[in-house]
């Protein structure tokens, strides 16, 4: 068994709070992302997680087994680094190899091992080679291979793709979940790329500022944002978020008013100041209440991105198919999905206030 849990984790440095009372577990078995922006403290995280850091409060368990004080080699986990390391005198196979070398491993049972790596990661091909020989891509996956015959029970990955270019981490994203597929190991994977996050992890914990702010499964966190944060970190473009006024069942954003089901709040939500949040697909172009001027239309190829311009509000985003007829400075009338708007605290956290939050995430 290879379950991680983390309880009331928390790690200072002299002139920082890097972590504070993380709690978190993931099972056995899973892939778990930790996403966020830089300074989150999802690296320190993985970093605590291989006994690279020490955490100054709390206590971190892999397998039931507390781990605070035990040393990098003893915990069974392999770590794959961001860059990738790898000895450039040494061929493919011997990079792979030499973790096993170290360990005293006889030479016919680490020829085994290599094989079995490099069949996964269909590296049969270059284990000739030396690094300088090989693309990016191909680098990414000997580092892999070297955590492979490692044979651990967790894989911890910080931003292991950020390297490579759009193309190579779209073919990489789908290699890494065959390969968790085929091991059935807990994973770890550090990323501030929300795309790698929603494609490839089980669940996905949401970090900032030393804080987790939301951990669950990637369909929940874009459809259920649990505050603020997460509603505009998460999706591309982002949710939009509007400030105005709750009353009853209006609610007034730059003098204009949409309705509000009241029903799907929850019953301690006040009229008073609040934010609403309504992701761009969800905006209806031509059907509505709100007046807006198109002020940009992006054409993405399969869709257009349109920019909007709301009186009282920051710009608007919305997306509208491939073919439609828009044109910049058009006034147009937009309306939201009642079904998946979302209404947020205005000051403190920014929680949500709908009532279909999943119990899984963070109040």
């Amino acid at each position: 068994m290879a379950d991680i849990e983390l309880r009331n984790v928390r790690k200072a440095f002299i002139n920082f709070v890097a972590l504070e009372d993380l709690n978190l577990r993931i099972e056995d078995g899973e892939f778990v992302a930790l996403l966020g922006p830089s300074g989150c403290g999802k690296s320190t995280t993985l970093r605590m997680l291989a006994g690279l850091e020490f955490p100054t409060d709390g206590e971190i368990r892999i397998g039931g087994k507390v781990v605070n004080d035990v040393a990098p080699g003893k915990r069974d986990i392999a770590m794959v680094f961001q860059s990738y390391a790898l000895y450039p005198h040494m061929t493919v196979a011997q990079n792979i190899a030499y973790p096993l070398k170290k360990r005293g491993v006889d030479k016919a049972e680490r020829d085994r091992k290599v094989e079995r790596a490099a069949a996964l990661l269909h590296l049969e091909p270059l284990l000739s080679r030396k690094p300088k020989q090989l693309s990016g891509g191909q680098q990414q996956r000997v580092a892999l291979g070297r955590a492979l015959v490692r044979e651990p029970e967790v894989f911890l990955l910080d931003e292991p793709l950020s390297n490579l270019d759009a193309k190579l981490r779209s073919y990489m994203r789908i290699e890494l979940i065959e390969l968790h597929r085929q091991l059935g190991k807990t994973m770890v994977y550090v990323t501030h790329d929300q795309l790698e996050a929603m494609t490839m992890a089980h669940r996905i914990a949401v970090m900032n500022g030393g804080k987790l702010q939301q951990f669950d499964t990637p369909d929940a966190i874009y459809n259920r944002p649990a505050n603020l944060f997460v509603a505009d970190f998460i999706g591309t473009p982002s949710m939009n978020l509007m400030e105005g006024s709750l009353s009853g069942s209006n609610f007034t954003v730059g003098g204009q008013s949409v309705t509000i089901d009241r029903s799907r709040l929850k019953p301690e939500t006040t009229d008073g100041a609040a934010v609403l949040g309504v992701r761009p697909e969800d905006i209806m172009l031509g059907d509505g209440t709100i007046d807006a001027v198109v002020e940009l239309v992006e054409n993405t190829g399969h869709e257009k991105i349109v920019a909007l311009a709301v009186k009282g509000c920051d710009r608007i985003l919305a997306r509208a198919p491939s073919g439609s007829a828009i044109t910049v400075g058009e006034a147009v009338k937009i309306g939201f999905d009642q079904t998946k708007t979302h209404l947020f605290e205005k000051d403190g956290e920014g929680r949500r206030l709908n009532l279909d939050q999943d119990h899984n995430s963070l109040p």
